[in-house]
Order: C-alpha cells, then structure tokens, then sequence
C-alpha cells in the first residue's frame, strides 16, 4: 500500500514537471522622453513699412493712478427717440409683408402693403373735388375779367373767388389725406404701401399676409441701434459721488472682457421706493453692433476720488494680450525688433490697467496692433513646427 502511494506521488511529480513553464517576462524597454516641444519664440522683426501697414503703435508706460470707480449694475434699453413703430393710418387687410424680424432696414423701405377698399372712395372725392376747384377758379377769373372791362359786378367777382377758395381747400386736404395714407392721390389701385419710418432694426413682428388691421394695430417695432442707454441702479449712499458728464465703461455678462464706453447724461429725479435707488442713464455708442436690448451688466463710472486710487506701472488694456495661456505685452526695443515679456496684471479701470511686473517704466509697448504680433509669433512657431 506504501508503495503504491510513492509511485501515484511520482508520477503526479512528473506530470507536473513536464508542464510548460510560463515564458519569462519580457525585459522592460527603458523609457525614452519625448522630445521637449519648442518653446515659443519671444520676438518678432518687421521693417518700418510693415509696421506701418499693420497699425501698429506703441505708448510708453507711465507710472499714474488708476480712476477711482462707481460701479452700477442695470441692463441695455433702447433710447425712445430711435425707436419707431410700424402702422397703418387707414383700416384694411395685409396683402403682402416684405420683412422678418432682425431685418435692417432702411428709413422709407417699403415694408408691407394692405388692401384697403375706401381707397376708390377718398380717389373719387378728391377727383370730384379737384374739378370743382377748377372749374369755380375758372368762374372766378371770368368774373374778374368782366369786371375789369365794366360789365361784372364787384359782389359777384368777391363770391366766386371765396368758393373758388373753399373748392381749392377741399381737393386740397383729400389729397393731403390720401398722401398721409401711403397712396399716389391721382391714381393707383387699392393698396397702400407702408413704409420703415426710420431706419434700423426690426426688433419684433405681428403681422401676418390676410389679417385684417386697424389704426391701432403695430406692425413691427423698429429700433436704431447705433446708439443705445445703459440704465444703472445708484443707491442712495452713492448718489453725492455721481456727477452727469463723467465717462464711463460698461461691461456685459454677454461679452466677457468687454468693454464699451459711455457718458453719464442723467441722473433720476425720483428714487423707487421699493428698491430705494435712483436710476443713471449711460449713452453708449454701438459701433460694433454687438449691444442688444434687455442684455445685463455691470458700469463702472469714473467718480475721481483721489484718496481711493491705486499707482503704479499703467498701460492701455488693449496691450496685454493672452499667448500660450499667459498674458504678456510686446515691448519695441531700440532697434525697432518687438519681444514678449510676460506680465502680471493688477487692477484695471477707465481702458487702463495696471501691470504688478514684466515691464520697466518708460519701455514702449505695443497699445494697437498687438494681435498682429501674436499672430505673426504664432505662425513662426507652426512653421518650425513643419
């Protein structure tokens, strides 16, 4: 019995050795480092012509104090004078609507047109008024001629020509009523043309091909957007420190790092008595097109505080710029070339803002033209990079 158990153990020895033993790890291949990718340039060469072509200019940088700021939150309204409201001045029904909302348009475009039946009617009157007119102005110098040769009498001269008048007066305000109406006065059919009475863009539209209108009806509302108010909340507290004709920057949660500029031109009369502040109307020019109604923000107003400014080394706003993750400006040095230097940037107020390092009093940076630097520094870096 002891034997057979040694020979099992033996023979369960050489199965198991006869296994394939498993393959030895492969040795691990050491690690090679990617080649370091090539660090930006930090300068750019451009000859005096380029420069020039490119619009690119510099300022030094000067050592001042920051404008003290009010800052009012508020949104973008339109300013009523450029706003205007499309309608008709006679009732009818729409024949045809030429616009959409968002459309530009221009003062005296025609935007719609509607059928309106009494046309025929106000025609009529004014053609059998006209000839009236004519023809009492006709009786009138015939009794003048009369008169002159003897045989007309005063009282009738002086009868024909208040009616002749009184005719004239009548043809006259028909026309002026089919005039005021949109519609050619000696003919045409029975549409009347409306048309943009300025001119901007269509801000909203209520009208549909067919529906029958009044008087009262608006059409579309018409808004210039050239130029649009800022209305900032000031609180009571801050309402001494106000001054109307102060600048002003207006920055947008829509535009993040925008920044558009503005004029105090009033100040309410009247606080809310619920909110308790007043209300500043900021004018702001809409150059770019980019301001729409109703968007929310914030104005900083320059309140010229001396004992709340902070100095130090101030450049234009427009000169920091954002390459490869840092902000930087673009320092011309002697010899015309422009080279990066990275900055760390302060407070900023009024397009100014202020540089903590990076850059020395008096070193010319570039205050316009800076993105054709970047770009021209971008580019150089893709080539090597080929």
């Amino acid at each position: 019995m002891k034997a057979l158990r040694l020979s099992c153990l033996a023979l369960l020895f050489a199965i198991t050795a006869c296994k394939e033993s498993p393959p030895a790890p492969e040795a691990e291949q050491p690690h090679r480092d990617e080649e370091a990718h090539a660090e930006l340039p930090n300068q750019v060469t451009l000859d005096a012509e380029k420069v020039s072509q490119a619009g690119i200019q510099t300022v030094p940088v000067r050592r001042a104090a920051l404008p003290s700021t009010l800052t009012l939150t508020g949104e973008i309204i339109a300013e009523p004078d450029r706003t205007a409201r499309l309608s008709s001045a006679i009732s009818g029904r729409l024949e045809q609507v030429l616009f959409n909302e968002g459309a530009v348009v221009k003062r005296g475009e025609v935007l719609a047109t509607v059928r309106v039946p009494d046309v025929g009617r106000l025609r009529g009157a004014y053609a059998a008024a006209t000839s009236r007119a004519r023809a009492s102005r006709q009786n009138a110098e015939r009794l003048e001629a009369l008169k002159a040769s003897g045989l007309g009498a005063e009282q009738a001269l002086v009868d024909a020509q208040a009616d002749a008048r009184a005719q004239e007066a009548e043809a006259r305000a028909l026309g002026e009523q089919l005039t005021a109406i949109g519609v050619n006065a000696e003919s045409g059919g029975f549409l009347v043309a409306l048309r943009a009475p300025i001119s901007g863009v269509v801000v909203s539209r209520d009208a549909i091909v067919g529906q029958p209108i009044g008087t009262d009806a608006v059409l579309a509302t018409i808004v210039d957007l050239s130029e649009v108010w800022f209305l900032g909340r000031v609180f009571e507290k801050d309402l001494a420190r106000l001054r109307v004709g102060t600048s002003a920057e207006v920055e947008l949660n829509a535009f993040p790092g925008g920044h558009f500029h503005g004029i105090v031109d009033y100040v309410s009369q009247q606080i809310d008595p619920m909110a308790r502040t007043l209300t500043a109307r900021i004018r702001v020019a809409n150059e770019s097109g980019q301001l729409r109604l109703g968007l929310f923000g914030r104005a900083h107003v320059d309140i010229g505080e001396p004992g709340k400014q902070v100095t130090g080394l101030v450049v234009p706003r427009d000169a920091v710029l954002e390459v490869a993750g840092k902000r930087v400006v673009f320092v011309q040095q002697k010899d015309g070339d422009f080279v990066v230097h990275d900055v760390t940037v302060g407070d900023s107020a009024m397009d100014d803002v202020l540089l903590l390092s990076g850059v020395s009093e008096g070193e010319q940076v570039v205050s316009k033209g800076g993105f054709t630097l970047k770009s021209l520094l971008l580019k150089s870096t893709l080539a090597e990079d080929e």
